[in-house]
């Protein structure tokens, strides 16, 4: 009766170690990644994206990112030429190639990628930054992250892997001659606000100066017209004087002569038609006879 159901549990066992061997085996590869697969040690496949089965304890599989990734350089002293400590700071954006045989490589010919990356993207900094002076590194950023980008693929190109881009996060002085240029820069932009502003002040009496030369002109040719005015106007009293006067002062004299005349009863042959008749007649409201 009970080898019947030892059986069963023997088989019940194995069924239980082949289920649990089997799952132990799955292996699901994301898109993101590649994978590689060893057995006893000893590479045997490579690993695409989805589902895979590897014997357990047998089989391994390493898996491999290949998105890009970025690692920092992290903060460091470096002397440049002009001796001065500045501390430069950079990171590395790269990506290891998804090819089987890039990613061997970034497997199997370089021991830990990222590390190395690291210490590489260091003794790079140290290398060009030391050639130049502070203030031309801080003026070349352009320049010194292409030739830190072109080394860095150079010494990896063995690697499986591509440097994306390289960018310079930071490259301070030492903090008292940080200070000291921001004296420096302060003093240059408030010389720069003193010439400005005495710029401005120039102009401002520039136009004013200009606005009392247009009123002082203004004046003066206002005067120079009402002179010319009073002058027309004299000349014209001029003329009207010669051509009126003269005669009507001869006139008056004849009257004058008349009156005196008649005052003492004198007779006076006054000539028909003259102006003096007119005179008279006009004078004593009656019409010259003819």
């Amino acid at each position: 009766m009970d080898t019947p159901t030892e059986m069963n549990n023997i088989i019940l066992y194995i069924a239980g170690a082949v289920l649990l061997i089997f799952f132990s085996g799955i292996k699901i590869v994301r898109p993101t990644q590649r994978g590689l697969i060893e057995r006893l040690g000893k590479y045997r496949k490579f690993a695409l994206p989805g589902f895979h089965w590897i014997i357990p304890v047998i089989d391994r599989m390493f898996l491999v990112n290949v998105t890009e990734q970025m690692v920092d350089a992290e903060p460091q002293e470096i002397i440049t030429n002009d001796n001065l400590n500045a501390s430069v700071d950079a990171v590395v954006y790269f990506k290891v190639l998804e090819e089987e045989e890039n990613v061997k490589n970034s497997q199997y010919y370089v021991n830990d990628y990222k590390s190395q990356i690291i210490n590489l993207s260091r003794t790079t900094l140290r290398n060009i930054i030391g050639t130049l002076t502070l203030k031309s590194a801080n003026s070349e950023r352009n320049k010194i992250n292409s030739e830190f980008h072109k080394t860095l693929s150079d010494e990896t190109k063995n690697w499986g892997i591509t440097i994306v881009r390289t960018e310079l996060k930071q490259i301070d002085p030492p903090k008292d001659v940080q200070e000291t240029m921001n004296k420096v820069v302060k003093a240059e932009n408030e010389k720069i606000a003193a010439v400005d502003y005495a710029t401005a002040a120039e102009t401002v009496a520039d136009g004013v100066k200009r606005a009392k030369i247009k009123e002082a002109e203004g004046t003066k040719q206002s005067k120079i017209l009402n002179a010319e005015g009073e002058a027309e106007a004299i000349k014209l009293v001029n003329e009207a004087a010669d051509k009126y006067f003269t005669g009507n002062a001869q006139l008056l004299k004849k009257l004058e002569t008349v009156e005196a005349s008649l005052k003492s009863n004198a007779k006076i042959v006054v000539p028909t038609g003259t102006e003096l008749v007119n005179v008279i007649g006009e004078m004593a409201g009656v019409m010259p006879l003819k």
